[in-house]
């Protein structure tokens, strides 16, 4: 896609969505699998396009609009770099609120407007996109976009502090230990030793992640201290922060959240059962094997509602706006939540759109209700 084909500044002209995919987080390559599902989604009647890659090195770029090249293929996700032109060059948002024109450049020419960007759609998972730094830069451009703000998206990114904030508000939290970078370097043997008396506690198996990452990156179930130390290595090296947990007993339940008009509702919600082919819900059971989860989940009335509520009260706990996709198991006691995802999977055959499917709003129109809702939405403080 180059400069001159790119929508241009003219009155009465549709408002222009930038899809803003790829990144530096190893959630790269999904990222371009959910850009292309939504720039196929959008209704072109309606909304001018203009898609946005940022490379593995943080290269922002003008990738072609060809969805049809953003899917799995051969057990491969794309990547941006493979959607731009060898010599494509740079994209450029403003800092400055009274202006919205995106402009390209390439070196030894002169800039070239883009055109205004009326909204973005950010389809970045993990670090340096999903964590509230790319939140905050469009939040000095004064550029709406769909999702979370800065608070909500760090705080949903951060295992930590999201269950440190589950905690404050009386919602059901897992045991859980963090190792800091400071402690593992300062004591990397008494760090272990924490772990050891962590599992004492609470039994075998633990599964050992990093504490910024997501798509099930990094993370390792761990039967006995023979798979710690490589286990600890893996999610180091995701994230310096390590987080660890006991295995919870129960049923893996799923449930979407969705901004309205009138406040935050919950979908459907759904049940991924047991993966035999895989240790656990991990990265290849999701996106490459394809594992399907139950929707709607099997559960009582009484079951669903509750997981509902739970729900919506984790999005409003964490002042999570757009949407929101949240993780449950239910457990003999009842419904403890393990996250949330701010951004979640959002390919058509990702858990957050089948649960909206089956409660009545397909993919396109999911799409739209957010497009929507970034727009209405007011900028700066709220």
């Amino acid at each position: 896609m180059s400069a001159e084909n790119s929508p241009q500044k003219h009155e009465n002209r549709k408002p222009c969505v930038a899809v803003v995919f790829g990144g530096r987080s190893s959630e790269h390559g999904i990222s371009t699998v959910t850009a292309g599902a939504v720039l196929r989604a959008i209704d072109r009647s309606k909304y001018d396009v203009l898609p946005i890659g940022i490379t593995a090195e943080g290269r922002w770029v003008l990738t072609a609009d060809a969805p049809e090249r953003m899917a799995i293929a051969d057990r491969r996700v794309p990547t941006v770099t493979e959607l731009a032109d060898a010599e494509s060059g740079g994209v450029l948002l403003p800092v400055d609120p009274a202006s919205r024109e995106a402009v390209y450049t390439e070196p030894g020419a002169v800039p070239k407007v883009l055109g205004e960007v009326d909204v973005v759609f950010p389809v970045l998972h993990g670090p340096y996109g999903e964590d509230g730094t790319l939140q905050g830069m469009l939040e000095l451009s004064g550029i709406p976009y769909v999702g979370s703000g800065v608070l909500a998206s760090a705080v949903g990114q951060d295992k930590e502090f999201m269950k440190r904030v589950f905690e404050s508000a009386g919602l059901p939290v897992g045991p859980y230990l963090v190792i800091r970078p400071r402690e593992w370097q300062r004591d990397e043997q008494g760090a272990r030793r924490r772990i050891a008396d962590f599992a004492a506690e609470h039994g075998w198996p633990l599964f050992v992640k990093p504490a910024r990452a997501g798509s099930s990156m990094g993370i390792t179930k761990v039967d006995s201290f023979a798979g710690l130390d490589e286990a600890l290595e893996e999610a180091r090296r995701h994230d310096p922060k390590i987080l660890v947990e006991s295995l919870l007993r129960g049923r893996e339940i799923e449930c979407g959240v969705l901004e309205f008009e009138e406040g935050p509702r919950a979908s459907v919600p759904a049940e991924i059962p047991p993966v035999t082919a895989h240790d656990f819900y991990d990265f290849e059971a999701k996106y490459i094997d394809s594992a399907s989860g139950i929707v709607p989940a099997p559960l009582t009335d009484e079951e669903t509602t509750e997981v509902q509520r739970l729900a919506v009260a984790a999005f409003e706990t964490a002042s999570c706006e757009g949407l929101v996709r949240a993780d449950f198991f239910l457990t003999d006691d009842g419904f403890v939540i393990n996250e949330i995802n701010t951004m979640p999977g959002f390919t058509p055959i990702s858990m957050y759109p089948r649960m909206w499917q089956a409660a009545g709003l397909d993919y396109p129109q999911l799409v739209d209700r957010l497009i929507q809702a970034a727009l209405d939405r007011p900028t700066g403080l709220r």
